[in-house]
Formats: C-alpha cells, structure tokens, sequence
C-alpha cells in the first residue's frame, strides 16, 4: 500500500476538498486525484463522493479513516525510532547486576534528559556485529579476545577495572579472613558454573588459571545467582569468584563472605564498545562522563590478561 497515497486520502478527508488537500501538501490536484485512484484501486471500494461542496467520504471510506491515521503515526514512530537525536540511546550491558549496569544508572542519573534502551546481550561476537548493524550504539565489553581482535570501524576506551572477590559460604576454610592472597587461593575449588568456552569470561579465567595454578570448576548446568549462592553456602569445599560490583542479596541464613582477593587483585577490564562512524549525539556525553567518573584503569598491585589491555 502506497502511504503517501494514505497521506492523500487523510488530507482529503480533512479538508474536505481535493483542492484544498492538494494546496496542504503542496502537490497538484491531478497528483491527488491520481494517488486516490490508485489507492482506491488497490482497495476495491470507492472512498469518496464527489459534492458540489466537495468530498464526502463513503461508508468504506469512512471505515478505512482511522486505520489510515494508525498507519501514519506507525510510519512516524518507525522514522523518530531510527532518526539520529530523537531515539534512545541504545547500549549493552551484558548483565542487569553487573558492574557495567551501575555505570548506566549513574549515566542516567547524572543525564535524566537522555532517553536509554538498556539491553543485555550475551555473547561479544552477537554484541559487535550488533553495534556493527547500528542495532545497538555501545556495548561494555572486554576489548578483544586472544586471536579475535575488534573490526578495524569499532573504537574502545577501557573504563573501569573491577576487582574480583572471593565468595564463601560460612564453613568453607577461607571464611573468617579479611583477604586473601592468589597464592593462597591455589589448591582450594573455585566453582564457576556457565563459563562458555571461546567467550571473553571464559579466556579471561584461561588465562588466570594459567598465569597463577587456580582451580576453577566450570562443571554443571548455570541455573542463576540464586542457585549459585545457595550451593556456596551449604558447600563448605566451595568457593566462587564475584566481581566486587555485583549486587547480590542472599538470605541472612546463607552467611556468605565476599572476601578481598589481593597480591595481586585480578581486575576484569570493561571497555565501552561503538561503532567510530555512529552519530548519536549522546555517544559523546556517555564517553565522557565515565572518562570523568570510572575509576583509572591500570592501578598497581592489579592484574588483567595482556589480552584484554586496550590497543
């Protein structure tokens, strides 16, 4: 269906007349005499009446006019939805209580004017080619993956550092300890429970075992946090890595520990992922308020894959 014919068809009905509808939308009368023909072609009714006043609409007519309307404001909506400054900001988070979503809320507080689509998508290659396609403007990513570096059209800028801890339950042997070094995690079961393997949490746990003689257990199906912490607090030989900014609630019988990993602290690096030729405006204002307001990145005393550390 032609919608600058549906376009047509609304004008007249409102103006009542084929002249006047035709001065509206600054086009010749023949030109909407023409876009009526046809739609009322495709159709197969008439929707107007010919009058010595003007146009009158027909009973078909009359039944198609507020459909007609729906379909312009859709075709509005669908234009304003993909129209750079007027729809939201698009941005990938991965997870809802990850540290990267707590950046967005203070994103969103300090930036209330600016409307957000906050989306959680799991896998990086999903999350490029959807930054890539302009499905999404920015992601919170590691910034590459052993052998898979970014597209040369994606940009990144590492904007937080976030430690890792240990999480216990109140039997486990480590429990009662204000922190614990990595060398003192060696021989003890860390269960992580969903690592996907060729994912850029599983090659950062690779490469963590391999740099320090870790045990991590990745066995088992991933039924959530909520399983995850109930198996932690009755299984004193369990333990678990939590990334320090994870909001977590447990019940108070569960008498888990978050314990301060240290000597050195493994940080996971989270990058902000976008496309360098996206022309949202807000882009820019996002950039810079976690250049202004995320931690510096690199602190001593840190450690990260020498895969994960910007280009």
């Amino acid at each position: 269906m032609d919608l600058e014919a549906v376009r047509t068809f609304a004008a007249i009905a409102e103006a009542g007349q084929f002249q006047k509808a035709a001065v509206d939308l600054a086009i010749t009368q023949q030109a909407v005499s023409k876009r009526v023909a046809t739609l009322e072609r495709d159709l197969g009714v008439r929707l107007f009446t010919r009058t010595p006043r003007g146009a009158e609409l027909t009973i078909d007519g009359q039944a198609f006019l507020p459909h007609a309307r729906e379909l312009l404001r859709a075709a509005e909506r669908a234009v304003a939805s993909v129209r750079t400054g007027r729809r939201p900001l698009r941005v990938d988070v991965i997870a809802s209580r990850g540290a990267a979503s707590g950046l967005m809320r203070g994103f969103h507080h300090a930036h209330p004017e600016i409307d957000l689509d906050v989306l959680m998508l799991l896998e990086i290659e999903t999350a490029v080619a959807a930054i890539r396609s302009g499905t999404i403007d920015a992601s919170f990513r590691a910034v590459a993956m052993p052998g898979r570096p970014l597209p040369e059209d994606i940009e990144s800028v590492r904007v937080l550092d976030e430690p890792l801890q240990l999480l216990t339950g109140p039997a486990h042997a480590l429990a009662g300890t204000k922190s614990v070094t990595v060398a003192e995690l060696v021989g003890h079961r860390i269960w992580m429970p969903g690592i996907i393997p060729g994912s850029e949490w599983g090659a950062y746990y690779d490469d963590l075992v391999a740099e320090f003689g870790l045990t991590i257990e990745a066995t088992g199906p991933n039924f959530g946090s909520d399983a995850l912490l109930d198996t932690i607090a009755d299984t004193p030989a369990l333990a678990t890595f939590m990334s320090e900014q994870t909001r977590l609630v447990w019940p108070a019988g569960h008498g888990l520990r978050r314990i301060p990993v240290t000597d050195p602290t493994p940080v996971y690096p989270h990058s902000l992922l976008w496309h360098r030729d996206n022309p949202h405006p807000a882009l820019p204002t996002l950039r810079a308020h976690l250049a202004t307001t995320a931690p510096t990145p690199d602190t001593p005393g840190t450690w990260t894959p020498a895969w994960a550390l910007p280009r």
